[in-house]
């Protein structure tokens, strides 16, 4: 299917830029360039990003390297958009969950949970192709990876720590909390199969998971407000820190 090295698939000009200009050009276009990721991703996770060409790319796509450019300048900007896909996004999107103050801190944990359980089930494979290529990423890609790493981690640490405050989290250190859910998240890119399991089922039985793992066991909602909880909540707490101990103890021994 190859072009005559100014368009994709033999396109003449006209067609080109009816196609650029068409009402129905962007369902177009966004098809190509999902085949361009698709065949991009598969070329960098066989090769890595330093051995993979955007000729490769070409080649495996089935067009010359120029038609390619008609959507895609160089390597550095489909790895810019693989960045942005797995962190830049999620990133943006568990911040406009954390603003729904009006939300208590375990429905906004569990919409945060679910929203990151359906974006890594929509490209699975994208996010293991970042996670195993990261030293490679050039430094200006590596910078914004590492930002949107940081903001989806600050975000996570935002809740669970709203959620400790109000009494409805159990007493934790939240960043560990937060790398505990995000990791539990995150490894689904593993074992994620869209032919067995529904992204939604599997997206909310996470949810539900990571929420229960932080909840503040029932001792406030049985005794209620007053003394009688405060006490209930002391021996939480020191329950909490019995066992940080004792596994502290068993990890030195």
């Amino acid at each position: 299917m190859k072009g005559d090295g100014r368009y994709p698939s033999g396109m003449s000009s006209a067609e080109s830029r009816r196609e650029r200009t068409s009402a129905g050009s962007t369902t177009r276009r966004d098809l190509v360039e999902q085949e361009i990721m698709r065949h991009a991703t598969a070329l960098f996770a066989e090769r890595g990003f330093a051995g993979t060409s955007l000729q490769d790319i070409a080649d495996a796509l089935g067009v010359t390297r120029p038609a390619l450019y008609h959507y895609v300048a160089n390597k550095d900007e489909l790895l810019g958009r693989l960045v942005a896909e797995i962190t830049a996004e999620p990133a943006v999107l568990l911040e406009e969950i954390n603003k729904c103050t009006e939300l208590e801190p375990a429905e906004r944990l569990r919409r945060m949970v679910t929203a990151i359980a359906e974006h890594q089930a929509a490209a699975p494979e994208r996010f293991r192709l970042l996670i195993r290529s990261e030293a490679e990423l050039p430094e200006p890609l590596s910078n914004e990876y590492d930002r949107g790493r940081r903001q989806v981690l600050k975000e996570f640490v935002k809740v669970l720590q709203g959620g400790i405050d109000a009494g409805a989290f159990r007493p934790m250190d939240p960043r560990v909390g937060a790398l505990g859910i995000i990791g539990m998240v995150n490894w689904m890119a593993w074992w994620y199969r869209p032919d067995r399991d529904g992204p939604d089922a599997v997206a909310q039985r996470l949810a539900d998971m990571a929420v229960n793992s932080v909840l503040r066991e029932g001792a406030a909602a049985e005794f209620g407000d007053g003394p009688t909880a405060a006490i209930a909540t002391v021996r939480q707490n020191l329950d909490y820190l019995e066992q940080y101990v004792r596994a502290s103890r068993e990890t030195r021994s």
